[in-house]
Parts: structure tokens; sequence; C-alpha cells
């Protein structure tokens, strides 16, 4: 069977269906962490939806992939779009027992199962740029959004995960970005298994860390990030900008940055890697 899509005026056809049966037997026999899975043929948001549901009262464990996102969104209000069947677009939802105040780690635990998942299967050196995003040689194959969702029942993290797989070189949205058939011409990918291994690596990663591994996860993380031991530039939601050498995450996940003398720590910024 061959899923094809009409994208601007473009047709692409992919031979890579996402299997339902497969991903729910792997991930039945792989980890008790996924509870429900939802695949969709085409939706808004996959983020959006899940946190929609969380308010509903939803449990933790529920995962929701879409063949086709029309209006993914990003961090810092972005938004992008991908031909149907070309990418993963798929949303986990988590009620963490562990305090709010530490859950800045779940996206950097996101990226670093994406970032993993993608060295495993796609065969690529994947890395990350702090905070989640995934680059493959300086480019970004994978962007990670977590959202908190507070419920009747309580707090929720939405984690939305967007990886591009199959997406030829016009039709990345953007220079910089790079998808696995860009990286590997001539290679066939299954979305199935990348979907699959993302979140047998994620279960593991989130069982770690809310048994307190932090330290090991600290140094896992520190590993797999291509920001640290560069000069950066950090652009904080203020609109200011610091430049400096980035030198570690600390124990809730956030940036070191050595600049003017001093070492300055930051939740939250988009970052540049200066050259």
């Amino acid at each position: 069977m061959l899923l094809t899509a009409d994208y601007g005026g473009r047709v692409a056809t992919y031979g890579d269906p996402l299997d339902t049966d497969r991903l729910r037997t792997e991930l039945a026999d792989a980890d008790s962490l996924w509870h429900e899975l939802i695949v969709v043929p085409e939706t808004d948001s996959t983020n959006a939806d899940l946190a929609e549901a969380a308010r509903a009262g939803a449990p933790g464990g529920v995962v929701l992939v879409a063949d086709h996102q029309l209006a993914g969104r990003g961090r810092l209000g972005r938004t992008w779009t991908a031909p149907a069947g070309s990418s993963i677009a798929m949303s986990v939802l988590l009620r963490p027992e562990r305090e709010p105040a530490d859950w800045t780690w779940l996206p950097l635990l996101a990226g670093l199962a994406v970032a993993d998942s993608l060295r495993a299967v796609g065969g690529v050196p994947a890395a990350l740029k702090w905070p989640n995003d995934v680059l493959v040689e300086g480019a970004k194959i994978s962007g990670i959004l977590a959202e908190r969702v507070d419920s009747p029942s309580g707090a929720t993290c939405v984690l939305g995960m967007g990886i591009n797989v199959h997406l030829t070189a016009e039709q990345l949205p953007v220079p910089t970005a790079t998808s696995l058939a860009v990286l590997r011409p001539g290679e066939s990918f299954v979305r199935a298994e990348i979907v699959s291994t993302v979140l047998a690596a994620l279960a593991l990663l989130y069982h770690r860390w809310e048994d307190g591994r932090d330290k090991q996860l600290i140094g896992e993380y520190e590993r797999r990030c291509a920001t640290l031991g560069r000069q950066v530039r950090v652009h904080r939601p203020d609109g200011s900008t610091v430049e400096g050498k980035a030198v570690g995450v600390d124990a809730q996940g956030r940036l070191r940055v050595r600049t003017a003398g001093q070492v300055v720590v930051f939740a939250a910024g988009d970052v540049t890697h200066l050259r």
C-alpha cells in the first residue's frame, strides 16, 4: 500500500504507512509506561489534542501519532507543517510523580531519546542543541515541545516530538533543516520502527528520572549535547542576548554559560552556535 499526498502543488508518494498493529505489539512488549496508542490519519496538532484529553482527565501513558499534522507547534510559538506521510508527529501524555519544578528535565529526556534512537535506527550522528533540538551535521532533524497542562486530577506534561523522515531537500521548511532521506539517500526507513524505538528509549529515561538518577542523566545528556564547549549566543525570552562559552547543564537541566568571568544559568532561551 502506498500513501500519496498532494502538498503545495507537488505530489509525493511514500511506501511507509504507519503500521498501527506493529506499533501496538511493540509497545505492549517493550514497557508498561505506554497504556494507550492512538494513531490518526490527520490532525491540527497532536500536542493540542493530548492537552485537551489531559484536561478531560486522560491518564498518563497515552501516545498520539498523526500521519499528517496540519498545524504543528514548536517552541516560542513557531509553527511547522510537512507533507502527509513524510514525518513523525507524535505526542505523549505524562503524569509525573516528581515535583513540577523538576519537570524541566522532561523535554531534555525526549531530545536524548530521539537522538539515541536516530543513531540506532537511522545510522546518523545525531546530537543535541540545548535544550532539545536534535541536529545531524549541524542541521535540525527533530524538534520537541513540552507543555504543562493543568487538569482536575493534577498537573500533566504533554511532550510533542517531530522527526523529519522522508522529506526531500526541496520539501524542507528552512535551509538549516534536514531529514533521514536527505542524509541517507536511497535507504528506506520505517516510521513505525522509529516511533517504537523512541518511545522505548524515552520510557527507560523517564523511569530513571522518576527514580531520581539525575546525576547519571546529566552525564548522558552532556555527552550528546553539541552546544557544550562552544561559543554561543543565548536569546532570552525578554529579547536580550548573552554571549559566552557553554560549559554544562545543572541539576535542573539549565544551560551554564561562562561570560565576563562568571557563569550564568539559563532556564529558557534560544541558542545560536557561534563559529
